[in-house]
């Protein structure tokens, strides 16, 4: 399900945000509300998305002290004829903390 950010605005209940590196300067943005992950999408609809981390860090800096991480699925076992499944999951999350970026980065 897709929640546009003026939505997540009146959502209580936000365990995290996940920002997902999709290819080598591509990020996506979900949001975990009550333990459900949502696609987020910018107030025109279309999914969240920009070219580096700190630029969508700045885009979900307004909603103050979330949790977010940092998210990256590998690709190795389809690169190397693995089959998907029975597979482990090769996706990564590295925390990037809750607190506001510093000024200094804004």
């Amino acid at each position: 399900m897709k929640l546009k950010l003026k939505e997540i605005r009146q959502k209580s209940g936000i365990d995290r945000f996940i920002i997902e590196s999709v290819d080598l300067s591509l990020y996506i943005a979900f949001v975990q509300v009550d333990g459900v992950e949502h696609l987020i999408a910018d107030n025109t609809g279309k999914p969240l998305k920009t070219t580096n981390l700190l630029s969508m860090q700045r885009q979900i800096k307004q909603f103050g002290q979330v949790e977010s991480v940092l998210r990256q699925r590998s690709a190795y076992d389809e690169m190397v004829g693995r089959p998907s499944q029975g597979a482990a999951d090769n996706t990564m999350e590295i925390s990037l903390g809750s607190q506001p970026l510093p000024e200094w980065l804004n």
